[in-house]
């Protein structure tokens, strides 16, 4: 189905979580749909406080907005919106150009960083949830090892606050440590409760041993207390802001209708005056219906924000939402028990906390527990063979896509052998060719199916993973021309999808030394983005021929990534993950290729036929075995878990039959890679120096074999045989990967 209009969905928020759930069960025909969002997973706050208490793993109150994109179509772009456009209907993004929309809708939330001398330096906002989580963790691992005082004020006497200060004392005390835990209200009283609600919060707190200040105004966040005016100052190495909801700075400085920062919505959940808007939750202010801020909101008003969002596509008729005026509160009390308020009625106990436990719990499985991928049956009369490639696993992404190595040899075998001008062709990274003038020019040609629906990140990948072929044979890149296959859409669509992928592909090539001077551009099936790039080097270029018995191999990239995007593909796969592993592959090589190449004797570029496909070039090639270790082999996070369980790619197979390992047998040395890693055979002798050069560039070099004399024959030891000269060298460049 062309794509005629494009949906963007601001922020990962729990009404646009329950839209992309539902949207995945019922796409709308013709719209292209898509999710901005700083990172690959969104908390469900109401889970927080039993987080910070230890109740809960970090798992259990996250959204994995990656698994939940591609169970919607979606593609997720990991950004921040800093300001709209709302004439030329753009999103302006921190890290990359404006983004344009159709129809869009804001759910960021809010922040709690508050405008308090010294907060920005000492303080910390109980949200973000990122950023809190990880100052609180540091926070309690220190007071834990008796590192630091565990002395903690929290700012803002609501339920907020007061639920984050007996959580984190409850978690202090299990640490062994004796807290001394401050709540400060510049109100008479702590709010958000009725009479009774408060006077029992008031109890538990007292029973946990936390100080309440009532009518306390916070003059000042210092490293070690904060001041107030008029009081004695409180002991804090932990200040924590949780005074109210603060709108995001950015809202304030575009044209969107606003009260305070936060965004104002009329009753069909649109932003005021703007046909092609919508707000929702927290970020969103409601002015003929105020009501509070809080999560049961955004979830009620999703059904029919998903119903307004397909209308204003479409054409249809847009529903009305009404908050209820009265909701269930359930509040955490430290341990697994919590408190229920609803019409002045007040229940405390452990049975409450089993009852707020089964409703965040029945939310992350509606976000979290997605359908699995369904292949179509075969079907019907066909030919000898059909049911049998349909009955395999779906067909992958990048280089999993690639036809094996054993029947491309076959199908190359008739290319005529390089002559004149032509120095290499056929079988290593680039072609060769002599200059006129002297010196050499390489040239090669790359492109990948899409494996991610961003046509931006996916530009970026590609580029990279068509320099690798330059920068492996040592050559400086020169041009880059673009193949690109964009699905069918509109005249209009394809205009923004290919200023996407022309800004990129020039700021990669750019970046590399390299220009961009034109390409090929038709409508196909699925997206495919690739580059024939080329490159120059005053002398000859490397090859995969010249390893010595002798040389240690480097590695400069995790494997595994084709096991990741297969296990995507499927819903499988965590996405800080997936997310994780796609920052690293859109990573330029070119720093790691200066190093290496004035030393190494042979290099190539780990992609399509997998580790051991590559390194058994460089010995076939350069007439040695290899001896690999296991131990010393970085992998993606996630990629040793997903392959144990039989997660592969379809190239796996054939990679497996094209370069058999004797020793110890582990799929993932036949796992396909995507702008993998490149693979340089140094002497061992100045292999310390090598990684060494590549730490202080910021980069990381792997010692992952040693080659021998032999003909082509692949060894797997389980670790490291610590023998030769550069035995101390092996053990220090096979520490745990920091990449």
């Amino acid at each position: 189905m062309p794509y005629t209009r494009d949906l963007v969905l601001v922020g990962g928020g729990h009404a646009h979580a329950l839209v992309l759930k539902a949207w995945g069960m019922d796409p709308l025909p013709g719209a292209r749909l898509t999710v901005i969002n700083p990172g690959p997973t969104a908390p469900y706050t109401g889970m927080l406080p039993g987080y910070v208490a230890g109740h809960y793993g970090r798992d259990d109150l996250e959204i994995d907005l990656v698994r939940l994109c591609r169970h919607a179509g979606a593609r997720l772009i990991f950004d921040k919106a800093v300001g709209f456009d709302r004439a030329r209907r753009e999103v302006a993004l921190e890290g990359r150009g404006p983004l344009t929309y159709d129809v869009a809708s804001i759910d960021v939330g809010i922040t709690a960083q508050m405008d308090l001398p010294g907060f920005a330096e000492h303080g910390i906002g109980a949200k973000p949830l990122d950023t809190y989580a990880a100052r609180w963790r540091d926070f309690l691992e220190q007071t834990a090892q008796g590192q630091v005082a565990p002395d903690v004020a929290v700012i803002g006497g609501g339920v907020a606050g007061c639920e984050l200060a007996m959580a984190m004392t409850f978690a202090l005390r299990a640490a062994g440590v004796a807290p001394r835990v401050t709540v400060i209200e510049a109100g008479p009283q702590i709010s958000g409760v009725g009479d009774k609600a408060r006077q029992r919060m008031l109890v538990a707190m007292d029973g946990l041993g936390i100080v309440v200040k009532t009518e306390a105004t916070v003059v000042e966040i210092c490293a070690d207390k904060v001041l107030l005016s008029g009081q004695a100052p409180v002991a804090a190495m932990l200040c924590v802001g949780a005074a109210g909801a603060f709108a995001h700075s950015w809202i304030a400085h575009t044209d969107l209708p606003q009260r305070d920062g936060f965004i104002e919505i009329g009753a069909d959940l649109g932003v005021v005056g703007d046909k092609a808007l919508f707000a929702v939750g927290d970020c969103a202010v409601m002015p003929h219906a105020p009501r509070p801020k809080a999560g049961v909101f955004a979830v009620r008003a999703a059904p029919v924000l998903h119903h307004n969002l397909r209308a204003a596509l479409s054409g249809g008729r847009r529903k009305t939402w009404k908050p209820q005026k009265n909701y269930l509160k359930l509040i955490s009390m430290g341990g697994q028990t919590a408190m229920a308020e609803k019409f002045g009625v007040t229940l405390t106990g452990p049975f409450m906390w089993r009852w707020k436990d089964r409703i965040d719990r029945a939310f992350m499985d509606r976000v979290n527990d997605l359908p699995k991928m369904v292949v179509p049956k075969a079907m019907g009369e066909m030919a000898t063979g059909v049911a049998e490639i349909l009955a395999a696993r779906p067909l992958c992404g990048g280089c999993g896509a690639k036809v094996g190595h054993g029947v491309l040899s076959g199908a190359l075998q008739t290319v005529a052998q390089p002559s004149g001008e032509v120095v290499a062709g056929v079988g290593d990274d680039a072609a060769v060719l002599r200059q006129p003038g002297g010196g050499f020019q390489v040239i090669s040609t790359d492109h990948l199916r899409s494996f991610i629906d961003d046509p931006e990140l996916m530009t970026r990948i590609a580029a990279v993973h068509a320099l690798g072929d330059v920068w492996a044979m040592g050559a400086q890149p020169q041009v880059g021309l673009a193949s690109i296959v964009v699905p069918q859409m509109s005249a209009e669509l394809q205009a923004r999808t290919l200023s996407e992928i022309t800004q990129v592909a020039t700021e990669v090539l750019h970046a590399a030394g390299a220009q961009l001077v034109g390409g090929h551009t038709t409508m196909g099936p699925e997206l495919t983005i690739g580059f024939t790039v080329t490159g120059t080097r005053e002398s000859m270029p490397l090859t995969v021929a010249a390893a010595k018995a002798g040389d240690v191999l480097i590695l400069t990239r995790p494997i595994g990534s084709g096991v990741l995007l297969a296990a995507d593909m499927a819903g499988q796969a965590d996405g800080r993950d997936v997310a994780s592993a796609l920052a690293i592959m859109a990573q330029a090589q070119d720093r790691e290729a200066a190093i290496l190449a004035p030393v190494a004797h042979a290099m190539t570029d780990v992609t399509g036929f997998g580790l051991a496909g590559h390194v058994k070039a460089i010995c076939e090639a350069s007439g040695t075995d290899a001896d690999l270790w296991q131990d010393a082999i970085p992998i993606y996070a996630g990629a040793r878990a997903l392959s144990d369980a039989g997660v592969s790619s379809t190239l796996m197979p054939a990679n497996h039959a094209d370069a058999p390992i004797e020793g110890v047998q582990d799929a993932l040395l036949y796992d396909p890679q995507t702008a993998g890693g490149l693979l340089a055979a140094v002497p061992e002798g100045q292999s310390t120096a090598v990684i060494e050069s590549l730490g202080a560039k910021g980069c990381v070099g792997h010692v992952i074999g040693r080659l021998t004399e032999g003909a082509g024959h692949l060894r797997l030891k389980a670790c490291c045989s610590k023998v030769g000269t550069g035995s101390e060298l092996l053990e220090h460049a096979n520490a745990p990967c920091s990449s």
